[in-house]
Formats: C-alpha cells, sequence, structure tokens
C-alpha cells in the first residue's frame, strides 16, 4: 500500500479502523510528506480522520452514577456544552487512560477515549458505575475529524456557519450536517487554533470530501500528528502514560482535582506527600538528530532514565523528546541520550517546544 497516494478514508475504513487492534492499521502514517503536513497544519489547515477513537455515552447524576469518582476531573462543575481532559486511574494511581469528558446535557455525558483502550476502559466503567446509570459504546456509529491549524474556522465556517465563530477553548455545541445532529468541540492535540467534529459513521466520507474539495485544506496522517503534539509537550498514551505510571509522575497534576473523591486517590496523596520518584521532562538536542522511544538517558556514565517519546522537530529543525529521569534533574541539566552506539547531547528544557501557535 502506498501510504502517500492511498486516499484516507474509504465507505469502510472508519469502522474498520475502529476494530483493528493497536499497533493494526488506523490511519496512513503520511501523505504529501510528514515534514509538508506538518508544516501546512502549523500555517494553514490540516483534517485527520480520527475515527479509531472510542466514544461512550452515559446517562446519570455526575456523583450517584459513579463517574464522578472514576475520573480524576471534576464533571460536576462543568457548564452543560463544555468539556475537560482527565484520567481514569486504577486503584494504585496508575493512569488507565487519558480523556475527555464533554457534558450534553445536566445528566448526560460523552466520554473520548484512545482507540487501544477503549475495551478495557469499557469494562473499567462498567465496573465501577452505579446500576441505575445507563452506558452505551458508541464508538461503531460515530465517526471523528479532526479539522486543526490557523484556517480551521474559516474552513469549517463555510460548512457549518457561523455559530462556529461562539465556541471558546474547550466548549462544543450541536450543528447540523447532511440533516443529521452532529457535535463540534473546539478542541485538538496539534496546539493549533482547532475543532472536532463527531457525527454518524455514514456522513463522514461525504464531510471528508466536502472539506477536501476547500484548497486551503490538506489530509494530515498519524506522522505529523505526533510531531506537533510532541512540539506542545502533549503526552501519547502508552509512550508517555500508562498505569505504570501516576499523572504527578508526568507532570500532569494540574488533571486531577485533589478536593474531590476519585479511584487512586489515596496513593496518589501519599505519592504527593513523598514525590514521585521520577519525572517526565522535556528535552532538546543540539542537533537534527531524534532521540527514540526507549533509549536510555545518561548522567555521564549513570543511566537516570528513558526516552518516552522522541523525534525530529520540523518547527525547530532538532530532536527532541520527553522521557522519566530522577527528580533532581532540573530545567538546563545536560544529558545523553544512548542507544547503542548512538548517542545524543540533550539538555532538559521547559515545555512546550514551539509556542508560536494559533491557538
Amino acid at each position: 500500500m502506498d501510504l502517500k497516494t492511498t486516499p484516507l478514508i474509504d465507505e469502510h475504513r472508519c469502522l474498520n479502523a475502529k476494530l483493528a487492534s493497536f499497533g493494526g492499521w488506523l490511519m496512513p502514517i503520511q501523505y504529501e510528506g510528514i515534514l509538508a503536513e506538518h508544516a501546512h497544519t502549523r500555517q494553514g489547515v490540516s483534517v485527520f480522520d480520527i475515527c479509531h477513537m472510542g466514544e461512550f455515552l452515559l446517562e446519570g447524576e455526575a456523583v450517584s452514577s459513579g463517574l464522578d469518582r472514576i475520573v480524576t476531573q471534576n464533571i460536576s462543575s462543568m457548564p452543560v456544552g463544555s468539556c475537560r481532559y482527565g484520567f481514569m486511574l486504577n486503584e494504585q494511581a496508575g493512569i488507565i487512560d487519558d480523556l475527555v469528558v464533554y457534558r450534553l446535557k445536566d445528566n448526560n455525558w460523552m466520554l473520548v477515549v484512545n482507540a487501544a483502550t477503549t475495551a478495557a476502559d469499557e469494562v473499567h466503567l462498567k465496573k465501577h458505575l452505579s446500576v441505575d446509570s445507563r452506558f452505551e459504546n458508541v464508538s461503531d456509529k460515530t465517526a471523528k475529524l479532526d479539522v486543526q491549524g490557523p484556517l480551521s474556522l474559516e474552513a469549517l465556517k463555510d460548512i457549518f456557519g457561523e455559530g462556529l465563530s461562539k465556541l471558546g477553548y474547550y466548549t462544543f455545541s450541536d450543528f447540523v450536517f447532511e440533516k443529521e445532529c452532529c457535535i463540534i468541540s473546539r478542541t485538538g492535540y496539534t496546539g493549533e487554533l482547532g475543532f472536532e467534529v463527531y457525527l454518524p459513521s455514514q456522513l463522514v466520507v461525504k464531510l471528508w470530501e466536502l472539506l477536501l474539495r476547500d484548497p486551503r485544506v490538506k489530509p494530515a496522517g498519524l506522522g505529523c500528528r505526533d510531531t506537533l503534539r510532541l512540539e506542545m509537550g502533549y503526552p501519547l498514551y502508552g509512550q508517555d502514560i500508562d498505569t505504570a505510571h501516576t499523572p504527578l509522575a508526568a507532570g500532569l497534576e494540574r488533571f486531577v482535582d485533589f478536593s474531590k473523591d476519585f479511584i487512586g486517590k489515596a496513593v496518589l496523596l501519599e505519592e504527593k506527600k513523598r514525590g514521585p520518584k521520577e519525572r517526565l521532562v522535556c528535552f532538546k538536542a543540539a542537533s537534527r538528530r531524534s532521540p527514540r522511544h526507549g533509549f536510555g538517558i545518561y548522567s555521564g556514565s549513570s543511566s537516570v532514565g528513558t526516552v518516552a517519546s522522541g523525534s525530529f522537530s520540523p518547527s525547530l529543525s532538532v530532536g527532541i523528546g520527553m522521557g522519566y529521569v530522577r527528580t533532581d534533574l532540573g530545567i538546563g541539566v545536560e544529558l545523553l541520550v544512548k542507544d547503542g552506539s548512538t548517542e545524543i547531547p540533550v539538555t532538559i528544557v521547559k515545555k512546550p517546544f514551539y509556542s508560536k501557535t494559533s491557538a
């Protein structure tokens, strides 16, 4: 299969992608090329097929349904029409998944979860939700396209109207496409102005084709999605965060509300008291050489950590990455990323790596 020329979506792939195992076909790595797609997203507008993500609908009051205890963010205080990023933790405070919760109505919610964890997330939710709550996995019925970049609002307004201009960051509203209701949120994982469109699966091809008739819009694949999120220091589940790490170790405490109860809270409070054993840091190379997942991180001859994510940064023209290291290593510390004969000098830096965005 030529990933540079194969159409991103056909009549069946959107649903097939949802059924693919992790590591199977989800979306093409690239079309025009990762560097070109990355630049176009930063400067114009790109559309990503993210149909493989999981979507759950839940009906029930925030606390009595058990949902508020399952997630780390405070969903009780969310206004209708807003969404929040947070985590589901296990009893040891390890991250089962990161997710976004949408408040559709007072007692109606949509949860958007990662593709690889959808099945396990469903089991976890059903285990902890109250018997009087109503849960539905609508992943196979729901398609998702991410429209990202400085020109994303203008491109989508031509299809959905001026109402999109009213959306604030991490808010959403209902819109109509082909006489069917869809949800559009002002969210995304690129750092740019962007929107995520949820619509019935049978309509996704029509919307995809309509978007690509706009000369401003180009398709983008999984490759540049990864470089875009990494430049922002956004974590990727399965690499930067997982059940072996807590939100505190990952530096994501701001997405945990300690004023309420949640699964794993006691362990997390104890870790907060004593401090995590390691922490996720961002580091930048002095060259174009790219750190990779699993490479070792060294201070002199001593091993101090492991690379979680790494890539060449198209915006900065250097190698960048994130990794877990000893907590005594701070901003400005120089380290060495190694794998076999490969050695890449790096320096710990603040995130994001890239800040000249349109968001």
